[in-house]
């Protein structure tokens, strides 16, 4: 198939900082001189792919979001939305903000600030032909099953085979249709409150298992920050992006 439809990036915003230490969101916390939640802006208002971008914030937060684009300048943010109390609900959320027409939808970690302009470029291309693609790069460590052992403690069951285990990230991207379609069942499914899915492929590959979720290789630097380390993580790999980027080319 053929895609020449507009493309959504969506920043999920929802969380607060309470794993960081802070009682505010974590989103807002600065890191390389901008709060963590431009840096993801500005990646997704330079990419020529990115047609329009909707914020889903923390209840009580949107007011300085707003403040925080119109301060910047970034022209494609269309709405700053309430998130919900979880990912999948904010998700939902930001599904009946974006409306019926048509789109590619990228559903994007505000808290992954170091993402890629290359990952985009690859998302939205993969779109073309696929209605369901997730960012993902390779286990680098070995993965077992934890099973009970005989004192009540645990012991490993199975080693996992490494060479097929992948490690997700963000953007997560589907197609509107496919992706309100697979929440639209999940919230008419009583027991889908009681084991939700953690992200959003999770609910495509649960109520539509029939749609095939294309990989994209995605980066180490594009890292979720979640623990007070991930904050110094992040300032130390922006240092290096900048110190690449100002040093001068090969002479000739």
């Amino acid at each position: 198939m053929d895609s020449p439809l507009r493309s959504v990036g969506v920043l999920l915003a929802g969380g607060v900082g309470q794993r960081v230490g802070l009682s505010t969101p974590k989103q807002l916390i600065e890191v390389a001189g901008r709060t963590i939640i431009e840096h993801s802006l500005a990646v997704f208002e330079d990419a020529p792919e990115i047609d329009e971008v909707v914020v889903l914030m923390t209840p009580g937060y949107a007011g300085r979001v707003r403040e925080i684009v119109a301060a910047g300048g970034y022209r494609k943010v269309s709405k700053v939305v309430d998130g919900g109390a979880s990912r999948t609900e904010s998700t939902w959320r930001a599904l009946a903000a974006l409306g019926a027409a048509e789109c590619n939808v990228l559903l994007h970690d505000a808290v992954r600030p170091l993402l890629e302009p290359r990952i985009i470029t690859e998302c939205v291309k993969a779109l073309e032909t696929h209605e369901a693609v997730n960012v993902a790069i390779p286990s680098s460590d070995t993965v077992f099953v934890a099973v009970p052992g005989p004192d009540g403690g645990e012991v490993i069951g199975e080693v996992l085979d490494r060479a097929r285990l992948r490690r997700s990230q963000t953007p997560q991207c589907f197609r509107l249709s496919v992706i309100r379609e697979a929440y639209e069942r999940a919230m008419a499914d009583p027991g889908f409150g009681d084991l939700p899915a953690t992200d959003d492929c999770g609910v495509v590959l649960r109520y539509l298992p029939e749609v095939p979720i294309h990989l994209v290789a995605g980066s180490e630097h594009n890292i979720k920050v979640t623990h007070p380390a991930d904050l110094h993580i992040a300032e130390l790999l922006f240092g290096l992006r900048r110190a690449a980027s100002e040093s001068p080319g090969p002479a000739n």
